[in-house]
């Protein structure tokens, strides 16, 4: 048997990973907050621009940023 010491992805993939990783944490991160302290008072802030549009894309574009990653080394080792 063969034994491969190789890892899966070389080091442009682990950075692209990481990368992913990194973005899709701050989309989280925009993700947060807009919650109110008193349960009897309503706050439009949940319903922002930040937490319905801007946070999900970018949530979405870390995604896309792993795949890449992830096939991007696929396709080398062919």
């Amino acid at each position: 048997m063969e034994k491969k010491d190789k890892m899966a992805l070389d080091a442009k993939g682990l950075k692209l990973m990481l990368a992913g990783l990194i973005v899709m944490v701050a989309g989280y991160i925009l993700m947060m907050g807009g919650g109110s302290d008193d349960p009897q008072v309503f706050n439009e802030a949940m319903f922002d621009f930040r937490r319905l549009v801007a946070a999900p894309v970018v949530i979405v574009a870390g995604i896309v940023v792993e795949v890449i990653a992830i096939v991007g080394a696929c396709k080398k080792k062919q």
